[in-house]
């Protein structure tokens, strides 16, 4: 699928307001891809697509990882918003016919991957720093993306750990892996 069809699918999946997150997230997975170089149109592509699954009720996601044989582990039973990173990487393969490295890009984007690429990387950057985001922490992060992409990925995984920790929640043992991984390859 081209871009403008992609968009119109994902137009018709989600709300206006996710929809309109997708797109902020396009525009931001654009930016990042011209400044580390990487294909501009594979990371518009991706970015437009990263929640198609978001809206799904839980009940959907477990009808469809069941139906799709799509492997969860325990932490994702528990926490059943993460499975539209997985569930969005099927759709994006089978659907818009993304190939395996664009959808991974979609599965990583939730977590975070220890073999992270370039684009599950700008994705993951992009998901923390479009325009319709407003952490308080924006400027400093889009500071750490023009130092360099793995300092940026690094910091969001510290932040989403954070997070888990205040919540008293359940942390996706993809997201400590990764960070593991980027610290020991600095």
């Amino acid at each position: 699928m081209n871009l403008n069809e992609i968009q119109e699918y994902i137009k018709d999946k989600l709300s206006e307001k996710r929809y309109y997150h997708s797109k902020c997230v396009m525009e931001r997975s654009i930016e990042l891809a011209k400044k580390y170089g990487a294909d501009v149109e594979i990371a518009s592509k991706i970015g437009i697509a990263h929640d198609v699954a978001k809206e799904m009720t839980e009940e959907e996601k477990l009808k469809y990882v069941k139906e799709n044989n799509i492997e969860i582990d325990e932490t994702e039973k528990v926490n059943t918003g993460l499975l539209h990173a997985k569930i969005g990487k099927d759709i994006a393969i089978k659907q818009f016919g993304f190939s395996e490295s664009m959808g991974q890009a979609i599965a990583n984007h939730t977590t975070g991957n220890k073999n992270m690429d370039i684009y599950s990387k700008i994705l993951f950057i992009a998901d923390r720093t479009s325009k319709d985001r407003n952490f308080e922490d924006l400027e400093y992060l889009n500071s750490l993306a023009d130092k360099g992409i793995d300092e940026a990925v690094l910091y969001i995984l510290d932040k989403k750990i954070e997070l888990q920790i205040k919540k008293r929640a359940p942390i996706h043992i993809n997201g400590i892996i990764a960070r593991n991984f980027l610290l020991e390859n600095k």
